[in-house]
């Protein structure tokens, strides 16, 4: 479960969530549920970065201008045709939509399944080497990974960015951003 699909299973639930700093204010006329309080309690990070717009954030133009821009160098400058090259400029709003957008996890619990250590799988950090970001165990990664892809997809297409038909299902096919 990702933190888009546990703010709204809250809010199919009837809870109205409100963001001070990095504390989130829950509102609900009845007791939530058990599980959706642990889905909220597990993607408290993602909920709050998704709730609470930072003035840093770029605009819609910002992510527009930065695609147009990423997508004119590889034309121009790197002589691709424009669907290759859009696919490419799609590629790197979404690493820096994800990097912009960091998860952020507790040693404790894999974010992914929200389990400990296991024999064999133990949890790992994932993230820069200056800076560790989230706790996962190795099979959880790809699954976790895809849902994050999924949600810098699905934002940027809000902002009028669409996925070309020749982005890659997989970040290694072009470019190994």
């Amino acid at each position: 479960m990702s933190a888009v699909e546990a703010l709204r299973l809250a809010q199919e639930s009837g809870i109205r969530f409100g963001v001070a700093g990095a504390d989130l204010i829950l509102d609900a006329e009845r007791e939530p549920a058990p599980a959706v309080l642990e889905a909220i309690r597990r993607h408290k990070e993602g909920i709050v970065s998704l709730l609470g717009a930072d003035d840093d954030e770029w605009t819609a133009e910002d992510w527009k201008a930065f695609y147009d821009e990423r997508a004119g160098i590889v034309e121009f400058d790197g002589g691709l045709p424009r669907p290759e090259a859009e696919a490419r400029a799609f590629e790197c709003c979404v690493v820096e939509w994800l990097n912009c957008h960091p998860a952020i996890s507790s040693p404790e619990r894999c974010l992914a399944c929200g389990g400990v250590d296991r024999p064999g799988d133990p949890l790992l950090p994932h993230g820069t080497a200056t800076c560790v970001r989230v706790w996962l165990h190795s099979t959880c990664w790809p699954g976790w990974h895809g849902i994050r892809k999924a949600e810098a997809i699905d934002a940027l297409g809000a902002m009028g960015i669409e996925k070309s038909a020749n982005f890659p299902n997989d970040f290694g096919k072009i470019g190994g951003v």
